[in-house]
């Protein structure tokens, strides 16, 4: 654990000793964002032997960051955001709305054009369940959704502004996820186990070759989503700074599975809310809506699986976030950050969170933090 087991809520610690307690487990791996979870604990990484857990991965397949530095300084950026914001918004439907048909980016960028024709055209392989959710998945290609979701203007601590966004494998994501956890959960050897959602394929089998497919497809897709706004936004950026330029992005998923070797054993190893951090590879770990994010290294630490936390991680519930802070509370804790401070936010109020600077503290022979980013304007769902 990189957590201290004190500041854990017992309901997280239960999870995560029946998760331990799976036969199949190799070993968890606790991060210092770690909070309670449908079935599996977010902030955990879990290691099992010939065998995979949906619920350990969750249902926003593929979730994860996208941050690009920009040659813009702070000095560059005018006093008021509000229109900049606006623009963004105009274009990058968030919530529940999607695109008329397709990103208008998808029409114009060859690249990212190329990549969704691949990936659609592999949509018929996947869980019969969703043959007809097509065209909605389409359609969310380049969209934010709700929840902690976000897209921000940030400044490092040398004053160079950074775009970052925050999202996932949309509806299409959610919608694999619990047609494959419903099936794990009525297989026999599942029918025992302390938390069904604790469910388990196993390996050699039809039904976890049919997870796999699809969730890897569901991987791509989150990243081909976060891609399109990036290239979206870029765009909306240029238009205000024509004379911008953007260097080389990161990029990483923090819901995923991934098949990996330690102490010479083959295991798959899902992350649910949890960051790869090799040896050398960039991280993304943000805070919440007012607190800035962490651009980090991987140290390569393989007592953790080689992994870093996803984020703060919540401290309260979104029901708890409601009833115990206002909207004047929203305001002072948003201070300075161009964004929403409406009750449709309040849940996401940074004091509903950790502190992300003991977090990262927290991990210190996980990561190296490579920028401090602070947040300047944040679009919500």
């Amino acid at each position: 654990m990189w957590a201290h087991e004190h500041e854990v809520e017992p309901a997280a610690l239960n999870q995560l000793r029946n998760i331990a307690a799976l036969p199949w487990v190799h070993g968890v791996r606790v991060m210092p964002d770690v909070h309670l979870g449908k079935g599996a604990t977010v902030g955990s990484v879990v290691a099992m032997r010939q065998a995979v857990s949906p619920a350990a991965v969750g249902v926003d397949i593929g979730c994860g960051m996208h941050a690009v530095k920009t040659s813009l300084t702070v000095e560059d950026l005018p006093d008021d955001l509000g229109p900049l914001r606006s623009a963004i918004e105009a274009v990058i439907p968030t919530g529940f709305t999607a695109h008329d048909g397709s990103a208008p980016v998808l029409s114009t960028d060859r690249a990212l054009s190329r990549t969704f024709g691949g990936l659609f055209a592999r949509f018929g392989g996947l869980h019969a369940g969703v043959a007809d959710r097509e065209g909605r998945a389409a359609a969310q290609v380049g969209t934010l959704g709700g929840g902690n979701h976000f897209v921000e203007l940030t400044a490092d601590d040398h004053g160079a502004v950074w775009l970052m966004l925050h999202s996932g494998s949309r509806n299409i994501g959610k919608e694999i996820a619990e047609r494959h956890i419903n099936t794990a959960k009525g297989m026999e050897h599942n029918l025992g186990l302390p938390d069904r959602d604790l469910a388990v394929f196993l390996d050699g089998t039809p039904e976890m070759a049919a997870y796999l497919r699809d969730l890897y497809w569901a991987q791509e897709y989150a990243m081909l989503n976060r891609e399109a706004m990036m290239v979206t936004l870029r765009r909306v950026v240029s238009e205000t700074f024509p004379h911008v330029t953007f260097a080389d992005a990161v990029r990483c998923h923090h819901n995923y599975v991934s098949q990996e070797t330690y102490d010479g054993v083959d295991l798959v190893v899902t992350r649910k809310g949890a960051i790869f951090a090799g040896a050398g590879s960039l991280g993304l770990i943000p805070g919440s809506m007012g607190t800035g994010s962490y651009v980090v290294r991987g140290l390569g630490n393989t007592a953790s699986f080689c992994s870093a936390s996803h984020g703060a991680g919540r401290r309260m519930s979104r029901t708890a976030a409601k009833r115990h802070f206002t909207l004047e509370d929203l305001d002072a804790q948003t201070l300075g950050v161009e964004c929403r401070k409406d009750a449709g936010v309040l849940d996401e109020i940074p004091g509903a969170y950790k502190d992300l600077e003991g977090v990262i503290a927290a991990q210190s022979d996980l990561v190296e933090v490579v920028a401090r980013l602070t947040t300047l304007l944040c679009v919500k769902g």
